[in-house]
């Protein structure tokens, strides 16, 4: 891909393009990874690739839920780690979170690649600045920010646990990581892991544009978004201490709000 002026009216949809390209060639993704993102854009040009009111309010419920989390994990395949590592990285420091990546298509040297390239952002997160608002005196910041990126540990490599009704590799994970959750964000459609999560007992928020998907009615939370966006947002959220889990979340009513948005975005019958 050739140089994209910023200025482009779709500079941050190439920008993810490229990223998913590199990280193709990097050994990263499975080959039907750019179809997924393809099929994620589509419903994204009908948002008008900008994050909508509901979609909003699901990241604030999203960041309230992970506060409030006994032992929240945030879950990775390998679309998220090329698109939003860092972002995801800093929810899981500013949460005190693991990161365990779990992948459909997995081969020894997909996950090698993709643990290394976590490890490796990880290094590049905690040598960078500290989000805004960062202050470790408040109530859900314990430590310093370096500290806090440094103790996210990065899962998935030596699997020990199977989630339950699941079958084929996405069974396999952790003990210590999304089998003990209680909260697992996966920024992913996944729905028959999203069902076996939700089946165990776990509180599951998801990333999907889709809104009609399988995953995206199963989950408890489901925000309507394109990840880079929302996972800013998430962390803004998560960093400034303002959100509140609501008392009356309706997750398909949410939804419906966000289809609303698309269907209201073609072009009406004269």
């Amino acid at each position: 891909m050739g140089e994209v002026p910023s200025s482009h009216p779709r500079y941050h949809s190439l920008m993810g393009r490229r990223l998913l390209t590199e990280a193709a060639a990097d050994g990263l993704l499975a080959d039907s990874a750019l179809i997924a993102h393809g099929r994620g854009e589509a419903f994204d040009y009908l948002l008008g690739e900008q994050t909508c009111p509901a979609a909003r309010l699901a990241i604030t419920e999203a960041a309230a839920r992970l506060l409030e989390a006994s032992a929240p994990i945030i879950s990775l395949n390998g679309n998220a780690v090329a698109l939003a590592a860092d972002d995801m990285i800093r929810c899981a420091a500013a949460v005190h979170c693991p990161i365990e990546v779990n992948i459909y298509y997995r081969t020894p040297e997909r996950m090698e690649a993709l643990l290394a390239r976590l490890e490796e952002r990880k290094i590049a997160v905690a040598e960078g600045p500290q989000p805004d608002m960062w202050h470790p005196d408040f109530e859900h910041m314990t430590g310093e920010w370096v500290e806090s990126v440094e103790q996210v540990d990065i899962l998935g490599g030596e699997p020990d646990g199977r989630i339950p009704g699941l079958e084929g590799p996405r069974a396999d994970c952790c003990t210590d990581g999304i089998l003990d959750s209680d909260l697992v964000l996966v920024p992913l459609e996944d729905g028959d892991r999203c069902e076996a999560l939700v089946a165990m007992g776990k509180q599951v928020i998801v990333v999907d544009l889709n809104p009609m998907s399988r995953t995206a009615k199963t989950a408890n939370v489901t925000i309507v978004d394109e990840l880079m966006r929302c996972s800013k947002l998430l962390l803004k959220d998560l960093v400034d201490g303002s959100a509140n889990q609501s008392e009356k979340w309706d997750n398909g009513a949410n939804l419906s709000a966000s289809l609303a948005v698309m269907l209201d975005s073609l072009p009406q019958p004269k």
